[in-house]
């Protein structure tokens, strides 16, 4: 067998050596943390309970509600309800379970050992599982394992041909399907023939036809599409038997006959199928064109791909090429395919998932005799495409064919290869087959060859006999593979068509009848074997057919001869050619020369000219059909085999012309085509390593190549990568040379002759661990596309000596089942059988020889193998294995493995890669990228064989050069990015911690640690304990710390660099090295070999640094608790670290990085940044921060106690302080977020309580840093999820298909955003994992808080961090907590209070306040079990507190307090619960024997009764609920009842703000803040005297009159010196800032400006006192942004401040309400009929919508007409009123609209009581309220305390219009800017003709006669003087209308004044005439100026 072919079988048939690392897929880019496979090691957590989710159950809930609501009105009114009733509940409930021995003196330490026990039992073990990974993209770690190589396919479709069926049934019909490209012009399949014929029709033919091969009988193809695009049609061809005629006349039965007319025309019927059977008799074996047709395949995909149908049926037919839609539900979808990575095309035509289609072809269109070839169907398929095409109007023949088109199956049974062997799952060789059909791409396809294939197929095109003398009308060609020259040496290789045998020995052409030049459009398909000589020829035969019957005629006349050799000069012939054509038999000894050369007297058509085209295509993986490649591979061959000369093409080369030849031909390897390149890449590849591996030897002589072949291996990878963009994985490897490296490349074999695959190869009796196929990939990659023989194959009996027989035989011997024999593998296990047969491998070992020359290269060279240095790297690391495997050297100590020289080269060789990358990193970045990963990867295999202290020395060298460049940068991330990526390859090794020697002592050895063998078994790692050695070294990097533990020192060095706030320049890198840390440690967590918890201790010892690294950033964390519902956290001041020079991080960090000496950005010494450096830390991002805060939970969880505490005992208060610090932020990091907020994304803009943020924000812990940082962020920004209402309308449309190809294209963009849509199920389990999550991370901050104060305890000293622990304890309560963890916090501040308890009581004042506040709220909660807890902590509070003073006051006020804001804020509040644990306390305080005969069993009983009290109080708030006005009047009159004690006021006070702001009512806030201010100024001014603070209350006079309410001068005042009174945080001269800053915001919200500078005025002084230029530069920057917005906003439109409204309720139902009135404050712009809706809806919804009726006028309400069982409700518009002379002082909109205490509205009547009349009887009446407060007050309503009216005569109300239309006209006038819109409107209104009771008729009624009553005089006066004035402003306003028209307006101008003048002149004499008698003194002159006012009728109701 030729060597070649061999080489290639060997190649596809040998074993795949695959090296597999035993622990590789522990390692960190395995981590299995990531999203993907966490879901699976989260199942089976506990659901934990929390009471956010425990909703009370909805429905009952709801009703019981309403019930309440409508019981409730009229419970009479007083804040107190009946103190009997209410005690009388309360003794009647039951208590919850008590706590045992929660009274016994226990000893402290006992307790702290049960709690310790306690919180440990029951841990969840892995923290990481808990935690989702942070949202990388693939991590850069992990290598994915490259594809399989295997055959390729494009986008598969199977095709079923179900029926075909015409008019006439009459004879055979043949039938042939294929693909073809018309944009590109070119088929792209080959002809899969298939015959629908009846048995009757078939039996025509028997006497042609041999018994039909199974294989020939299919009716189903497989199409493979690699470029699908909108150009592909399905072209259907059909044949008939030949008969005589042409076309045209043998189609015209079937367009004429009619099925439905059979009888009719039977008897023409039977004629033609008695002519039919003749001909078939006859001329059986040849055939004639007949008719085609065409699909195009997008159409129908694409429209079965409307994913509406089940199944669709198209019907086609010419007439309407769209084809009518007609359902069938019958089949069922097929499996969609995954698309594989080989396929391709544009995603508008994908294949693999529209639905399956039955289509029925109803027309096709007869066959043109001298049209058809290729290209007129090019032509014809290009029409059809046209909306007018010519086809359209031809006439059809009509049949009915039908197939069925649906996506192929991943692995169809049945199924045969384009060569017919049967694809692996074939059950039963009897099944009608599936044929798979070869494509031919239509543009290059780059795949390596994978299996043996080699067809030939023939194309016969056209053939010209014009000018041939004689007879040849119906001409055919037969065409034949001839091994020899003698007629019986055809072979019988030509497929078969349908229904004939497999194979046969000659093929026939269609005939066209009676056509000399006839066109073909044949295909024949050769099956070439697998060795080609130069005998080897294709037969070309010309006959003519006589068709008709005559005497003595032969059927067949040979007319002509031609041929073409197969090969020439030893390659295969292919391609177009142009014969000429013999008239006689060729001469002997024809075959090897081409018919071109003129034989001597031989007779030719046309003179020797060519008149035959024919193209003849290979598709061969033995052929490479590319000269380049056949020259390289025949040398190398020649070289094996010794065969000399080699003949090539035309040349022969000699000896000794050798070595020029082959360094030529590798070198002329660059110019071959790409295709054929990647074709054989394998074998390439292959080649060029054996050359350097075993130097030929070339006469005698040693011939070193290597060099050669490493530059041509340089430039084919290159050319790889360049040309194929779009198979590159994410580190830039092209994954067809990732493959070659994975599976197939391995040491070449010693002996050029060894047979490969025996014994000798790759050791044949090695251990191999066969792996099946499904562990390597899953089952769809078509892997094994193996092959079994087919049964009916004719060579079967033939010699088994020929070439073929010696492929098939080394085919088969692989049992063809590829799956698994390919996969064997080693792993790196020492258990190998140690026998190898065969020599040892060459003289050259690859790896060295790589090494070698890849060192010595230079220029180009040197620079492509840099460019894929990965692909070099990973050859000789693949190749160091297999040479340790293959020479038992892999259990040798790892020092001795490989040879100096070669370690020097590796040195030299990552030396210089290093040197490029610091070098080059700036200019060709995307290179130098790829560079240091695949260094990285190459270093980190280089761990699994090479000695780690080498490797270590190696990872030094890159150090050392990136730290040296580093110093000369400016901006040095670039630099650091790359670094931190090498490092995380580096590190993410499976022995990463082994490596890191976790158990040595800090005990710096001499050189970084001798070697640790791989062997070494895991647990003994572990065994050495702790020396009690100076433990800061363990916990800082310092040089024994970095030494000893050399790649976590490492890392950790990165982390503390790139953090420090001081790094310039570093901020982007810090998500990607904490991501580094992060994924670290994730991976040790679930890393099986450390889940022993003393060897996880072990392991967390390597990162005890990370504690004091983060502690370092405190400062820069997201600041968590911004969104929480306490206040911000404690930030300490800088200045105060500035004492403390001691640092965490030793000065070490300082060092160079890899232990170099170089000082390196070394830092100050102090924890923070002096406050003079002033600079803003840069914040992380929350996801930064989060991932940064597990990494220390995991530290914290894990590390030994122990240790932990005895490096607590060394910290100084203020580091230990610190820590608390991020403990308290990991507790808001980790909270809970409840599931319905999950399911409603709204809910996370609402913070659960508004109050919170105010009492945040008063109280000033928010900094300016925090003010800045405040974003209105969801709560973490990790879900961002709809509400189930925004998902599909079906609800899961999305969800139950996950796999649909579509969405994921229809979603491409919002890859982030698919968070979207979570299904229920999701979400549940996502709020389960982070139940469990913030249950693990609290239970671990807890035990750290123990550890901190088992320190104190030791210590006896630092008593002052004990606020700090209790500080982070209350913050984990009042947050989301579950109850597990809730009843160990409560355990431990038990412990707390009982160990420290003066803690509490004396030091930490405002702490115990805030416990109150907590355990209250927790005995409030709906789980039991939490409330015992709870209200047993609260007993034990008020007892210990009892102990140290014998009265508890502090705990009863601070009680007291949090009870009434808890009721007051919380809206799920239900105080049943409340009323249990009540109960329960109660019940402790019955059962304490111990303090039964002291006051504190009756103290208590008081306390809870008092509190009951409240609670009563606030049932009835709750039942308010909904009614925002009543509501606030409740929480109103609450306050005012604690008017004695002020700081329960204030609470108060501070929940009527937090519920106005939720509604947005920030005047109301800011009023209630000012009110709170001027209360606690009224008792800080008692306390203390300071000239700068507010006096009390008279100092608000200014913000609002209503503060002097707040003036403590009642008799029951309580003086602020008594014990817990004003001991709260507000009574401060910071909590009365804080309240008056937050206020000025209020006012600030609600737009009045001028407000906030009043409130400023009273914060001024304060600060000036205190010398705050900081503050006041904040506060005058506000005053000046408030003044710049009133200048902006003067005209008052900007800002709009109300609206006003008289609501009066009338009617029992109404309660305390009943004939009440009061006058609401609205929203601006409210109109009349929204508040009426509000309110109506309102009430409608208490009482019944019958019930409410609303009063529609405004005229006073007579209670003896309603009816006395409805609820009227009567609401008037009103206005402020000012009196004259305050118009004085209310200039500006703003003084017009605040502190309004009056209102008007008007209503008017006339006298016999319609509501309006004539001028001069038309009264009108004014009503003026005045209100008990001025508004804006603390709420929204307020009662209206006195009312007065004013009735004004019609004179009166006539000389009001007047003024006011006067006034119009002077403000149209004046405007500015002129509006001659508005002016004329005005001017029309006032001197048009047609207005009606216009001005002209108010003077005739008003001013026609002088009145006869004398007291009319001065109004008749009056009215005169006010159209004296009217007439001028009419005259001024046409003035300025002439200077503002423009010329089309002239006329209309003209118009106004001619009325004008009318009207002027029907005044005059009305105007002139005065009043004689109030020119002499009738009256006495001391008459009181505002006469008008006074004469008018007045009415006052008090």
């Amino acid at each position: 067998m030729d060597p070649h072919v061999r080489d290639c079988i060997r190649s596809y048939t040998e074993d795949w050596a695959i090296v597999i690392r035993k622990y590789h897929k522990l390692g960190t880019g395995f981590n299995p943390n990531t999203l993907d496979k966490q879901k699976e090691r989260q199942k089976g957590l506990p659901k934990q309970v929390f009471e956010s989710d425990e909703a009370p159950d909805g429905n009952n809930y709801q009703d019981e509600q309403d019930d309440l609501k409508r019981r409730s009105m009229s419970i009479d009114d007083t804040p107190r309800g009946s103190w009997a009733c209410s005690i009388f509940d309360l003794k009647n409930s039951l208590p919850d379970a008590l706590l045992p021995n929660l009274l016994d003196r226990t000893p402290n330490e006992e307790i702290d050992r049960q709690n310790d026990d306690q919180r440990k039992a029951n841990r969840h073990k892995e923290l990481f599982a808990l935690h989702p990974s942070p949202d990388e993209e693939e991590p850069i770690e992990r290598l994915s394992v490259p594809e399989v190589p295997k055959e390729h396919f494009g986008q598969r479709l199977l095709v079923k041909c179900l029926s075909l069926k015409f008019e006439i049934e009459i004879e055979p019909i043949f039938a042939s399907l294929a693909l073809y490209d018309v944009k590109e012009k070119k088929k792209i399949s080959e002809n899969f023939y298939f015959d629908l014929n009846s048995e009757q029709m078939k039996g025509l033919l028997r006497p042609h036809v041999p018994p039909a091969a199974i294989t020939t009988l299919a009716r189903s193809a497989i199409f493979s599409i690699t470029y699908p695009s909108q150009d592909v049609f399905l072209v259907i061809k059909l044949e008939k038997v030949l008969q005589q005629g042409d076309i045209g006349e043998c189609a015209e039965p079937y367009m004429i006959f009619k099925e439905a007319d059979a009888t009719k025309n039977k008897e023409k019927l039977e004629k033609l199928k008695s002519q039919a059977d003749q001909f078939c008799q006859r001329l059986g074996k040849y055939r004639m064109p007949f008719a085609w047709t065409a699909i195009h395949l997008m159409n129908i995909v694409s429209s079965a791909g409307s994913l509406e149908r089940d199944s669709t049926e198209v019907e086609i037919s010419t007439g309407e090429r769209k084809g009518s839609w007609s359902e069938r539900r019958n089949s069922s979808l097929v499996g969609r395919r995954s698309l594989e990575r080989t396929t391709s095309g544009d995603d508008s035509c994908n294949l693999t998932s529209f639905r399956p289609a039955t289509l029925t072809v109803t027309n096709f269109f007869k066959q043109e005799g001298d049209r058809l070839s290729d290209e007129d169907l090019y032509k014809f398929l290009a029409d059809m495409r046209r909306p007018s095409s010519v086809l359209r109007r031809l006439r059809p023949i009509t049949a009915q064919l039908k197939i069925d088109i649906s996506p192929a199956p991943e692995n169809p049974h049945y199924c045969l290869t384009p060569e017919l062997l049967q694809v692996k799952l074939y059950p039963d060789s009897r099944v009608r087959p599936t044929r798979e059909i070869l494509e031919f791409p239509a543009r290059d396809v780059y795949i390596p060859n994978t299996t043996y294939r080699n067809l030939l197929y023939i194309y016969p095109q056209s053939l010209n006999f014009a000018n041939r003398q004689g007879s040849a009308r119906n001409i055919t060609v037969k065409v034949q593979f001839m091994y020899g020259e003698d007629p019986s040496n055809a072979m019988p290789v030509i497929f078969g068509k349908s229904s004939c045998s497999e194979f046969s020995k000659e093929a026939y052409t269609a005939v066209v009848y009676h056509n000399r030049s006839p066109d073909f459009h044949e295909e024949i398909k050769v099956k070439l074997p697998a060795t080609l000589t130069d005998h080897h020829h294709l037969l070309f035969t010309f006959y003519h057919v006589s068709c008709q019957q005559k005497q003595n005629t032969p059927l067949e006349t040979p007319v002509g001869y031609t041929w073409i050799p197969m090969l020439q000069n030893g390659r295969l012939k292919t391609g177009q050619f142009c014969l000429p054509v013999s008239l006689e038999k060729p001469p002997q000894a024809y075959s090897v020369l081409s018919p071109e050369v003129p034989l001597p007297g031989m007779k030719w058509v046309d003179n020797h000219k060519g008149v035959f085209n024919v193209e003849v295509v290979a598709v061969s993986s033995i052929h490479t059909q590319d000269p380049y490649l056949d020259k390289f591979f025949a040398l190398v061959n020649a070289l094996d085999e010794h065969m000399f000369p080699v003949r090539i093409g035309d040349m022969r080369i000699m000896e000794n012309n050798l070595e020029n030849e082959l360094k030529s031909s590798i070198a002329a390897l660059n110019s071959s085509q790409l295709e054929p390149v990647v074709r054989f890449l394998y074998l390439l590849l292959d080649k060029l390593i054996l050359l350097v591996v075993r130097p030929p030897v070339i006469a005698g002589q040693i011939v070193n190549l290597g060099q050669a072949s490493f530059e041509a291996m340089a430039s084919i990878i290159n050319r790889l990568h360049k040309n194929l963009e779009g198979n590159h994985d994410q580190h830039g490897r092209n994954s067809l040379l990732a493959s070659y490296i994975y599976y197939v490349f391995r040491l070449p074999n010693t002996y050029p002759n060894s047979p490969s695959p025996g014994p000798g190869g790759l050791g044949g009796s090695v251990h191999y661990a066969t792996m099946a196929r499904s562990a390597v990939r899953p089952a769809s990659l078509n892997l094994n596309r193996s092959r079994s023989l087919s049964n009916s194959n004719p060579d079967i009996s033939g010699t088994p000596t020929s070439p073929d027989d010696e492929v098939r035989s080394i085919i088969g011997s692989k049992a063809m089942d590829r799956s698994c024999n390919r996969m064997s593998s080693h792993t790196e296990t020492s258990s190998f059988l140690q026998t190898l047969t065969g020599r040892l491998p060459t003289k050259k070992l690859f790896h060295e020889e790589l090494a070698l020359q890849w060192v010595v290269c230079s220029g180009s060279v040197r620079e492509s193998a840099l460019q894929q240095a990965w692909f070099f790297f990973e050859l000789m690391v693949k190749s160091m294995v297999h040479h340790l495997y293959f020479n038992d050297k892999l259990d040798a100590p790892r020092k001795s493995r490989f040879p100096e020289r070669f370690m020097d080269d590796i040195a030299a060789l990552v030396s210089t890669i290093a040197s490029d990358i610091v070098s080059r990193f700036q200019k060709d970045t995307e290179m130098v990228e790829r560079l240091n990963t695949s260094l990285a990867f190459f270093l980190n295999d280089l761990l699994s064989v090479m000695d780690r202290g080498f490797v270590f020395s190696l990872i030094k060298t890159c150090y050392k050069q990136v730290s040296s460049k580093l110093y000369s940068l400016p901006t040095p991330s670039v630099l650091v990015s790359l670094r931190l990526d090498f490092l995380r390859i580096t590190c993410s090794h499976e022995h990463y911690v082994t490596l890191n020697l976790p158990c040595s002592l800090l005990t710096p050895p001499a050189s970084p640690s001798p070697s640790v063998s791989s062997a070494t078994s895991q647990s003994s790692g572990f065994s050495t304990t702790v020396q009690d050695q100076k433990i800061a070294n363990m916990f800082e990097l310092s040089v024994p710390f970095r030494q000893q533990h050399y790649l976590a020192g490492l890392v950790l060095t990165e982390l503390a660099v790139i953090l420090d706030p001081d790094a310039e320049g570093l901020f982007g890198l810090h998500k990607k090295v904490i991501n580094m840390v992060h994924n670290l440690l994730s991976s040790h967590d679930s890393d099986p070999r450390y889940s022993d918890p003393q060897i996880k201790a072990r392991v967390a010892m390597l990162y005890l640094p990370l504690i004091g690294i983060i502690m370092e950033t405190v400062p820069q964390l997201y600041d968590f608790t911004e969104t929480h519902n306490q206040r911000g956290r404690p930030i300490c001041i800088a200045d105060d670290y500035e004492s403390e020079s001691g640092s965490m991080i030793s000065q070490t960090v300082a060092m160079a990085i890899a232990g170099t000496s170089v000082p390196q950005l070394t830092r100050p010494g102090s924890f923070l940044l002096t406050s003079t450096s002033g600079r803003q830390h840069t914040t992380f991002s929350a996801e930064s921060s989060r991932s940064l805060l597990i990494c220390l939970l995991w530290v914290l969880k894990n590390a030994d106690e122990t240790v932990l505490q005895k490096w607590f005992t060394d910290l100084s208060v203020l580091q230990l302080n610190r820590l608390l610090d991020l403990l308290y932020l990991c507790v808001s990091c980790f909270e809970y977020k409840k599931v319905f907020e999950r399911m409603n994304s709204l809910t996370f803009k609402k913070s659960k309580d508004m109050r919170a943020k105010l009492e945040e924000a008063i109280l000033g812990s928010i900094g300016a840093r925090q003010e800045m940082v405040r974003r209105s962020r969801g709560q973490l920004g990790m879900y961002t999820i709809s509400s189930p209402s925004e998902r599909s309308p079906s609800g899961s449309a999305f969800g139950s298909q996950e796999n649909l190809r579509w969405r994921k294209d229809m979603t491409h963009w919002r890859q982030n955003t698919e968070k979207l849509d979570k299904s229920r199920a999701e979400i549940e389990h996502e709020a389960l994992i982070d139940g469990n999550l913030a249950t693990e991370a609290n239970l671990i901050i807890l035990d750290t808080l123990e550890i901190v104060v088992q320190t104190v305890s030791v210590t006896e000293s630092k008593e002052s961090i004990l606020g700090g622990v209790l500080k982070v304890l209350l913050h984990s309560m009042a947050c989301n907590q579950s109850a597990v963890y809730l009843q160990h916090c409560f355990a431990t501040q038990r412990a707390l209070v009982s160990k420290f308890p003066e803690l509490l009581f004396e030091e930490e004042t405002e702490q115990c306040a805030d416990l109150c506040l907590r355990l209250l709220r927790h005995c409030s909660s709906s789980i039991g079990t939490i409330r015992s807890h709870a209200s047993a902590s609260l007993y034990l509070l008020m007892r210990q507190n009892f102990e140290i003073g014998n009265n508890f006051a502090r705990v009863k006020m601070q009680v007291t307090m949090s009870l009434s804001s808890l009721v007051g804020t919380s809206q799920n509040f239900n105080e049943e619960f409340l009323r249990r644990s009540l109960k329960t306390i109660l019940t402790y305080a019955e059962e304490d024997l111990e303090l039964r005969e002291t006051t504190f069993p009756d103290q208590v009983q008081d306390l809870v009764f008092n509190l009951h009290m409240i609670l009563s109080d606030t049932v009835k708030m709750k039942e308010h609920q909904e009614d925002p006005e009543m509501l606030i009047d409740l929480m109103y009159r609450i306050a005012k009842g604690y008017q004695t004690s002020p700081d329960l006021r204030l609470t108060w006070l501070q929940n009527m703000a937090g519920k106005h702001s939720e509604r947005s009512n920030h005047a109301e806030a800011a009023q209630c803040l000012v009110h709170s201010a001027a209360l606690v100024a009224e008792y800080l001014s008692m306390l203390e005297d300071r000239k700068y603070l507010p006096v009390g209350c008279v100092t608000f006079q200014n913000i609002s009159s209503n503060v002097l309410e707040e003036s403590a001068v009642s008799d029951d005042v309580v003086s602020p010196d008594e014990e817990g009174i004003c001991s709260g945080k507000y009574f401060t001269e910071s909590g009365l800032v804080g309240l008056l800053e937050q206020a000025a915001a209020s006012f600030s919200m609600a737009g009045m400006y001028e407000a906030v500078n009043e409130v400023y005025k009273v914060l001024i002084p304060i600060h000036e006192a205190n010398r705050d230029a900081k503050k006041l530069s904040t506060i005058h920057g506000k005053l000046q942004e408030a003044f710049s917005k009133i200048v902006h906003q003067s005209t008052g439109w900007e800002r709009m401040f109300g609206t006003y409204f008289r609501v009066g309720f009338y009617g029992t139902k109404f309660g305390d309400l009943d004939e009440q009135e009061f006058v609401y404050k609205e929203p601006a712009i409210t109109k009349l009929a929204e508040i009426s809706h509000r309110l109506e809806g309102f009430y409608g919804e208490r009482f019944g919508e019958d019930v409410v009726e609303v009063i529609k006028d405004s005229n006073p309400v007579d209670k003896c007409k309603l009816d006395p069982n409805k609820a009227y409700i009567q609401i008037t518009y009103v206005e402020p009123y000012f009196d004259t002379y305050e118009m004085k002082d209310r200039i500006t909109y703003f003084d017009k609209n605040y502190n309004l205490r009056r209102f008007m509205y008007c209503t008017p009547f006339t006298l016999d009581g319609r509501a309006h009349g004539e001028l001069h009887e038309q009264f009108k009446r004014k009503t003026i309220l005045t209100t008990s407060h001025a508004f804006p007050y603390i709420k929204t309503r307020v009662n209206v305390t006195h009312k007065e009216e004013i009735i004004l005569t019609p004179i009166e109300v006539a000389i009001e219009d007047m003024q006011k239309k006067t006034q119009e006209l002077a403000f149209a006038t004046h405007q500015d800017p002129a509006d001659p819109k508005m002016l004329q409107m005005v001017l029309q209104g006032s001197v048009g003709t047609t207005v009606n009771q216009g001005p002209l008729e108010v003077a005739q009624v008003f001013l026609s006669e002088i009145p006869s009553d004398p007291k009319l005089f001065r109004h008749h006066n009056k009215l005169r003087l006010c159209f004296k004035d009217f007439t001028k402003r009419c005259e001024d306003a046409l003035r300025k209308n002439k200077s503002l028209i423009g010329p089309d307006q002239k006329e209309y101008q003209r118009e106004l004044e001619r009325n004008y003048h009318r009207l002027k002149e029907a005044l005059q004499p009305l105007i002139n005439r005065k009043i004689p008698q109030l020119y002499k003194a009738v009256l006495p002159v001391t008459c009181h100026r505002d006469s008008f006012s006074r004469m008018s009728l007045r009415k006052m109701d008090l």
